[in-house]
């Protein structure tokens, strides 16, 4: 059962108390519901213009500049580069989620809460029922060494690879906290990197 536009922002912003903004559009400029120290009404058809054409370099909100790291059909990453905070956008068919981030969050974890508090808000049903067992069909049983996967944990490791492969993606990040120097960025970076390549034997 879907939740509503002020519930499932409320609810995020418990999640990720970095997000401090928000606003849920339908089509290009009805806003549905918005924080109340937020106003996007001025801006959110040209930030939703240039989302929907994929090849924007920056958008603009209440004046202030926001270079785009990340530009997909489902997800949009914009931080400005004078340290004001990020713009983090997901939509699907029906709704446009659209938060500020404080200049300390953290995009990455951000944008996963962002993604999964739009899809708390659809009205289209999971594909799969919440009480279905994988590997069962008419009381057969599952085939010996048959595993199931939680749908949401690998949903949201295809996503990563997504934003991964995205050319705006991850290599965006990694060249931006690059030209900024980030220490701290770049000693967890290789860390991580480090971990990967244990994970995979490389």
């Amino acid at each position: 059962m879907p939740i509503d536009p002020a519930t499932a922002v409320y609810n995020l912003m418990q999640k990720d108390p970095s997000i401090i903004a928000a606003a849920v559009v339908q089509g290009r400029d009805n806003i549905l519901y918005s924080t109340d120290n937020w106003d996007i009404t001025p801006d959110v058809a040209k930030v939703i213009s240039s989302w929907s054409s994929l090849t924007a370099q920056f958008i603009m909100i209440s004046g202030v500049k926001y270079s785009i790291l990340q530009c997909t059909s489902e997800r949009l990453v914009a931080t400005s580069i004078k340290g004001e905070g990020h713009i983090l956008g997901a939509k699907d068919e029906e709704h446009k989620l659209i938060v500020y981030l404080e200049p300390d969050g953290e995009p990455m974890g951000a944008t996963m809460d962002t993604s999964r508090a739009l899809a708390e808000m659809s009205s289209k049903g999971s594909y799969m029922a919440q009480n279905a067992q994988l590997g069962k069909s008419n009381g057969s049983v599952a085939p010996s060494g048959a595993i199931s996967i939680d749908p949401q944990l690998k949903g949201e490791v295809e996503s990563f690879l997504e934003w991964i492969k995205a050319s705006d993606g991850l290599s965006g990040y990694i060249n931006y906290y690059l030209q900024q120097n980030n220490s701290f960025i770049i000693s967890e970076l290789s860390k991580i990197y480090a971990e990967l390549r244990q994970i995979f034997g490389v």
